[in-house]
C-alpha cells in the first residue's frame, strides 16, 4: 500500500507550477515529500501509516465551509469541491472500460427479462431507446461540465452552483443513500446468482466471500477499483458481443434444431403487452438499468489527465447504448417470446429469468447457460465495487461541505477516505439479511428508498447545464473557450430533462396503477395499491424532505446566472494552447479517423 520504504513528514501544501497568481485560488494543490530527510521503515509500518491522516490531503481546501452558522456560504461551497487530493490514479483506460461497461449489469442481464414481460418486445426496444437517448444527452452534458470543473465527490457541487445550494444537498445525500442501500442488494443478488448451480453452502457463507472481495478491492485505493471495473467490463462487454454473434445465428436458423425464427414471435404473440401501460413500466426498468452511467463524472475529480481521457469516455456511451443495448435486446425479442413463464423470476438476479440463458436453453446449447450466470455474477460484484465507490466518494464531500459528519472527510496519505469507505462497507453487512425469513420485504423497502435517484441525479445535470450555458453567455464567454462541448447542446439537455420527468410520471402511472403481469394478477385492494406505490415512489418524499428542511433552515434562493461563480475548480490553465496542438494533429488525420473519433 505504501510507494516507498522511506517516509519523510509532509510539507505544507503548495499549488502547481504553472499556476499564476490571478489563478492561485483554484490551483491544483497536492502534497510534497520529496525535500525533507528521509527515514527507512519496516514494511508493517509503511502499512500502519498509509492510513494515517495526510495533513496535506482533503477532498476539499482546509478550511473552508459548505455552511457557516445558518447562512450558507456558497463561495465556499464552489472552493471546497474545487480541489481534491484524493488519489489520481485513474487512467484513461480506467474510464474507458468505466464507461463502456460500467452499467452494463442484472438491469441488462435479467431486468429486461420483467421488462419484456411487461411490455412485449417492441415496448422493449421503445423503453430502452427512449431512456437511452436521454443518457446520451445527460452523459454529455455532464462530460462538459466535468472537464471544466473535475470537482470531487459528487453530482450535488453542479447542483449546489447552478441551481440551488438545497437542492446539491438533496442530491448528494440522494446519490448517497442510492449506493449505500446498493451494496447489500447487490451482494445478496451475487450469493442467489450461486443457487442457479443448487449449491449446498448457505446464502450467509456466500455474502460473506463476496463482502470480503468487495470490501479488499476498495481498500486497496482507487486505482484498485479501477483495475477491477477494467477487468469486470472486459468480461461483461464480451459476453454481449459473443450473445449478439450468437443471438444472429441461433435466430437465421443456425442452432441444433436448424428451425428459422426471424420476427414470429413479433406476430405470435405480438410485439406489445399491456398496451401504453406495458411502455411505460419498460421505462422504469430501462431507467434502473443505465444506473451507474453517471460514474465516468464522478471519477474525473480522480482521473489523472480528464481534459484528456473524459471526452473519449463520454463519447463511448454512444456504442455501449447502441451496441450492448439496442441490438442485444432487440434480439432478445426475436428469440424470446414474452409469454414465456420463466421470464418472472424470483429476483433481480434470478439467472433463470434472463431472457439471455432462456435463448440459451431454447436453443439447446449445454453448458453455456452457466457461463452467463458466472457473468451475471461478475456484474452484480461490479456494481457492488462501484458501490462503494459512489458512496465513499460522495459521502467525503458532503462532509467536507459540513453536511454530513466531518468524520468523513479524512482522508490518509494514499488518498483513501478511509471512515467514508468504512461506513459504506459495514452497509453491506446488512446483506446477512439474505439468511432471514423477512429478506424479500427488508430489501424491498430499502430499494424503494433510492429507487428513483438515479432519475433525479441525471435530471439535475441536465437543468444545471443548461443554466451553466446561460450564465456562460451572460458573463461574456465564448462556447470556443470550453474545454470539452457537449455534441447535443443544450438542446441534449432539454431533451434529457424533459424525458426525465417524463419518466417520473411514468413512474408514477405504474405505481399506482401496475400493469398485469403474464400469468398473475395486479395487485388488488387498497392496501395492496399503496404498498406497490410506496415500494415504487418512496423515493420522491425523501428527497423533498432533504431539499425543504435545508432550505428552510438555511434560507437559500435560487442562483442567478449572472452571479454564478464560473472560475473556481477550473483545472486547465493553457486551453488555447492546447485546443491549438489538438486542432494541428487533427488536421493530419485521414477521414476515417476524423469520424471515428467524432464518435470515439
Amino acid at each position: 500500500m505504501a510507494d516507498s520504504p522511506y517516509e519523510s513528514p509532509p510539507k505544507p501544501i503548495k499549488s502547481s507550477s504553472n499556476s499564476s497568481p490571478e489563478s492561485s485560488s483554484f490551483a491544483i494543490i497536492e502534497p510534497n515529500y520529496d525535500d525533507e530527510p528521509k527515514v527507512k521503515r519496516s514494511i508493517p509500518q509503511r502499512i500502519w501509516n498509509s492510513f494515517k491522516r495526510d495533513p496535506s490531503a482533503h477532498a476539499t481546501p482546509v478550511g473552508t465551509l459548505g455552511a457557516n452558522g445558518k447562512v450558507f456560504d456558497l463561495e465556499g461551497a464552489a472552493q471546497a469541491t474545487a480541489n481534491t487530493t484524493l488519489a489520481r490514479k485513474l487512467k484513461g483506460r480506467h474510464l474507458q472500460m468505466i464507461a463502456i461497461g460500467g452499467s452494463i449489469g442484472t438491469g441488462l442481464f435479467v431486468g429486461s427479462g420483467k421488462a419484456l414481460s411487461n411490455g412485449g418486445p417492441a415496448a422493449l426496444l421503445i423503453g430502452y431507446s427512449f431512456i437511452g437517448i436521454m443518457l446520451y444527452c445527460t452523459v454529455h452534458a455532464l462530460g462538459e461540465m466535468a472537464v471544466l470543473f473535475p470537482v470531487a465527490g459528487s453530482f450535488s457541487a453542479y447542483s449546489t452552483r447552478f441551481l440551488d445550494p438545497a437542492w446539491g444537498f438533496a442530491m448528494g445525500w440522494n446519490y448517497c443513500l442510492q449506493w449505500l442501500i446498493a451494496l447489500p442488494l447487490e451482494i445478496v443478488a451475487a450469493a442467489i446468482t450461486v443457487k442457479y448451480w443448487h449449491s449446498p453452502v448457505s446464502p450467509a457463507a456466500w455474502v460473506a466471500v463476496f463482502l470480503v472481495l468487495i470490501i479488499t478491492i476498495n481498500f486497496f485505493g482507487v486505482r484498485a477499483y479501477g483495475e477491477a471495473e477494467f477487468v469486470f467490463s472486459i468480461i461483461k462487454v464480451i459476453a454481449v458481443i459473443g450473445f449478439i454473434i450468437l443471438g444472429i445465428i441461433l435466430n437465421i436458423g443456425g442452432g441444433q434444431n436448424g428451425s428459422y425464427i426471424g420476427g414470429k414471435y413479433w406476430h405470435d404473440p405480438g410485439a406489445f403487452n399491456n398496451g401504453f401501460k406495458g411502455v411505460c413500466s419498460v421505462f422504469v426498468t430501462a431507467s434502473f438499468a443505465f444506473a451507474g452511467t453517471e460514474l465516468v463524472g464522478l471519477a474525473a475529480a480522480e482521473t489523472a489527465n480528464p481534459r484528456k481521457s473524459l471526452p473519449t469516455a463520454v463519447k463511448q456511451v454512444f456504442w455501449r447504448i447502441c451496441l450492448f443495448y439496442i441490438v442485444s435486446l432487440a434480439l432478445v425479442g426475436l428469440l424470446v417470446p414474452y409469454t414465456d413463464p420463466r421470464l418472472i423470476g424470483q429476483s433481480s438476479a434470478d439467472a433463470a429469468a434472463s431472457p439471455f440463458v432462456i435463448a440459451i436453453h431454447n436453443a439447446s446449447i449445454q453448458g453455456l447457460d452457466s457461463v452467463m450466470n458466472v457473468v451475471i455474477m461478475i456484474a452484480v460484484l461490479s456494481v457492488g465495487n462501484s458501490s462503494i465507490y459512489g458512496s465513499s466518494r460522495t459521502l467525503t464531500a458532503l462532509a467536507e461541505q459540513k453536511q454530513a459528519p466531518k468524520i468523513f472527510s479524512y482522508i490518509d496519505r494514499n488518498g483513501r477516505p478511509v471512515f467514508s469507505i468504512m461506513l459504506s462497507s459495514a452497509f453491506g453487512f446488512l446483506a446477512f439479511l439474505a439468511a432471514s425469513s423477512s429478506e424479500d420485504k427488508t430489501f424491498l423497502w430499502m430499494q424503494a428508498l433510492s429507487g428513483l435517484s438515479s432519475i433525479f441525479t441525471w435530471g439535475s445535470i441536465c437543468l444545471a447545464h443548461i443554466r451553466f450555458r446561460r450564465a456562460w453567455r451572460l458573463q461574456g464567454h465564448d462556447l470556443d473557450d470550453l474545454a470539452f462541448r457537449s455534441q447535443a447542446g443544450v438542446a441534449g439537455s432539454w431533451i434529457g430533462l424533459i424525458f426525465n420527468i417524463l419518466a417520473l410520471i411514468a413512474q408514477f402511472w405504474t405505481g399506482f396503477s401496475p400493469p398485469t403481469p403474464n400469468g398473475g394478477l395486479p395487485p388488488k385492494g387498497t392496501a395492496a395499491l399503496i404498498e406497490n406505490f410506496f415500494q415504487a415512489y418512496l423515493a420522491v418524499p425523501v428527497v423533498l424532505l432533504c431539499f425543504v428542511s435545508y432550505k428552510i433552515y438555511f434560507q437559500t434562493s435560487i442562483m442567478h446566472c449572472r452571479n454564478m461563480d464560473l472560475k473556481t475548480g477550473i483545472r486547465e490553465l493553457n486551453l488555447a494552447e492546447l485546443k491549438e496542438e489538438e486542432r494541428l494533429e487533427m488536421a493530419t488525420w485521414p477521414k476515417w479517423k476524423k469520424a471515428y473519433k467524432l464518435f470515439c
